[in-house]
């Protein structure tokens, strides 16, 4: 069966999966050098860190995967109307938003899954670094402390992303044109 472009439905398929595949191997490179580049910034920062500065690390990478999750959510649920009506008029950062809505699944992918998922390691670890610090400073050798701090922060982080879930949906439009804005320098083609 042929359709509009001439070609068969299955002939269009490899092209599809190669093109697919090569997301694929993009995703997963740039997964590595961010999640590299992300630990070896929390270890940097831990390395003769104190309590305070190690906390605030911690709360960074736990807003970072948030506000993230925020945006992954906001390109899946905004439409694209109120962006082509921007882009007519040249509202700065509505042809980025544009793009962002076009490539929503990837968007999404990159920001739900990549960040997202770097982010919950990484404070992970910290949090980890944290409890050891606090066991060796006060003598404790209790699991509790363990389980406490790491019930804490995931209570935090999902509590957050659930909070951030429901503003992301209610205001998509808002969200999705904030980070057109922010990209505008970059000057995104699509």
């Amino acid at each position: 069966m042929k359709n509009g472009d001439g070609r068969s439905h299955e002939a269009r398929e490899p092209r599809r999966g190669a093109k697919h595949g090569r997301w694929v191997a993009r995703i997963v490179a740039l997964t590595i050098l961010l999640s590299a580049l992300l630990s070896f910034f929390s270890g940097v920062m831990l390395e003769d860190a104190g309590y305070v500065l190690a906390v605030l690390v911690l709360v960074f990478f736990v807003l970072l995967g948030i506000a993230f999750d925020v945006i992954g959510v906001a390109v899946t649920a905004a439409s694209p109307k109120p962006f082509h009506s921007m882009a007519s008029h040249r509202t700065p950062g509505a042809r980025e938003a544009l793009y962002l809505l076009r490539n929503a699944e990837k968007v999404s992918s990159f920001c739900n899954d990549v960040v997202g998922d770097i982010c919950g390691i990484v404070s992970g670890s910290t949090a980890a670094v944290i409890v050891a610090r606090l066991q060796q400073h006060f003598g404790l050798q209790s699991i509790l402390l363990s389980i406490g701090v790491t019930a804490l922060i995931s209570g935090l982080t999902i509590g957050g992303k659930a909070v951030g879930k429901k503003y992301a949906m209610d205001r998509s439009t808002d969200v999705v044109f904030f980070v057109g804005r922010a990209l505008r320098p970059f000057h995104l083609k699509g």
